[in-house]
């Protein structure tokens, strides 16, 4: 193979790895587009629970507004990416054509070489015919013995029989030139149909180029559209929402309005709770005294469970460990408890821990006790419906568990349930923007952080 031919190889081999390997920028590009669409489906997740409280049509519009803000950083990689992989395109379409000039050139190369070449066979061939035919008239070359009866002295002799032997060789090496001339086109025939296939190759590569190339234009054309809307749609969006700013402040009072009225039916349980207390407190000394009138041993007095509260007795474990998530773990934080950020300022506590939940998933009581109450989303504010379940006085403390924004209620108030039982589905009900847990621990009055008990 002739040192164009390797050369040739060598180029189209460098050509055909640049088109089939990815660029590492252009990986990291798609790996940061992938990992600012998760952030951006957090960043979502977020605004949806700071808006607990709001108005349904304020949820929508500054939702809205932070999907687009969100959209536009991603449609900007996008653009980047589409613009990288257009310029990636045009630069393999490039190499391509170079190659596929190189082997246009190489292969004119070839030709010419086989014209020639079978012109001179054709030469050679021709002479051997007339030889040949010569030979086999017998008048092309004397025999020995002509030469010797026709040679007049030995001198001659001796010159007649070189002679002809000069005739001989030259008439094998005209055959074997001939040989080597039907060989090397041969070769150069095997090189014209190899060289035609890598053409037709590159050439198809060439045409798949130029279709990429125009697909990723008009990508990058589209992706730059895009990012110019979701610009427009944000400003708009911007003025929209700043419009209405009064009406979140209004939202945040209703909140606090809506949370004050939690904290005074839980204060009215634990008042009963209480009382229930004192009353089987007084009810035991009084057996006492009555056994010790008699002269038997008195057992120590120990504090009942109100009616139905029976989740604490015989516990022995303080702060909360008796008590479960209303949903199966493992349990996915999707709004913590405590103070809470609301849009366009201000803070307000987040009574509970939201948990990630599908809309109609089961919830169970947290523990034994009775339903203080079931309050429907009509009139409910934020909450949605509620359900309020008294699980009584355990180890001295005062403990009621507050689910809210359920489909539907599996329980009635009064009823005695335990721990583990259905008490209804988790929903969206009251001003909120998705289905999930809203879970609240009370004890004694006071909220308490869910996720810092045992078991949560």
């Amino acid at each position: 193979m002739s040192i164009k031919s390797s050369r040739f190889l060598c180029a189209f081999a460098a050509a055909a790895l640049a088109i089939a390997a990815t660029s590492p920028s252009q990986a990291d590009e798609r790996d940061d587009l992938l990992k600012k669409k998760q952030e951006q489906e957090r960043q979502i997740e977020n605004y949806k629970s700071s808006l607990e409280g709001v108005n349904t049509n304020l949820q929508k519009v500054y939702l809205d507004l932070q999907q687009t803000q969100a959209q536009i950083p991603v449609a900007e990689a996008e653009l980047k990416t589409a613009k990288s992989e257009l310029a990636a395109a045009t630069r393999q379409q490039e190499a391509v054509a170079g190659q596929l000039q190189a082997a246009q050139s190489e292969l004119s190369s070839i030709e010419k070489e086989v014209r020639s070449g079978e012109k001179t066979i054709a030469v050679t061939r021709k002479d051997l015919g007339t030889v040949a035919r010569a030979e086999y008239r017998g008048d092309a070359l004397p025999s020995t013995w002509d030469l010797m009866v026709g040679s007049r002295s030995s001198e001659d002799f001796y010159n007649s029989v070189s002679a002809t032997r000069a005739a001989f060789r030259k008439q094998t090496a005209a055959l074997q030139k001939v040989q080597q001339k039907t060989a090397m086109a041969r070769n150069r025939q095997a090189r014209q149909s190899a060289v035609r296939k890598r053409v037709a190759q590159l050439k198809s590569e060439a045409d798949a180029l130029v279709a990429d190339k125009t697909s990723k234009q008009t990508a990058a054309e589209s992706k730059a559209k895009q990012l110019s809307s979701l610009q427009t749609t944000y400003t708009t969006q911007s003025q929209q929402l700043e419009a209405q700013k009064g009406q979140f402040q209004t939202s945040i009072q209703e909140v606090n309005t809506a949370r004050d009225a939690t904290a005074s039916q839980i204060a009215a349980i634990d008042a009963e709770n209480r009382r229930k207390a004192e009353a089987a407190a007084a009810a035991a000394q009084a057996e006492a005294k009555k056994n010790s009138a008699k002269k038997a041993p008195a057992a120590p007095a120990q504090p009942q469970q109100p009616a139905g509260g029976g989740g604490g007795a015989g516990q022995s474990v303080v702060g909360g460990g008796f008590l479960v998530p209303v949903i199966p773990r493992p349990l996915q934080v999707t709004s913590p408890f405590g103070m809470r950020y609301y849009p366009f300022g201000g803070y307000y506590m987040h009574n509970g821990v939201d948990l990630r939940s599908r809309c109609g998933q089961a919830q169970v009581a947290a523990g034994d006790g009775i339903v203080a109450k079931t309050v429907p989303a009509p009139g409910n504010s934020t909450h949605g419906n509620q359900v309020f379940l008294n699980l009584g006085v355990v180890n001295g403390h005062s403990w009621v568990v507050v689910t809210n924004h359920m489909s539907g209620f599996a329980v009635s108030a009064g009823q005695t349930v335990k721990k583990g039982q259905l008490i209804g589905w988790t929903g969206q009900t009251g001003q909120v923007t998705g289905c999930h847990v809203h879970m609240e621990v009370w004890r004694d009055g006071k909220v308490i952080n869910p996720m810092s008990l045992p078991g949560f």
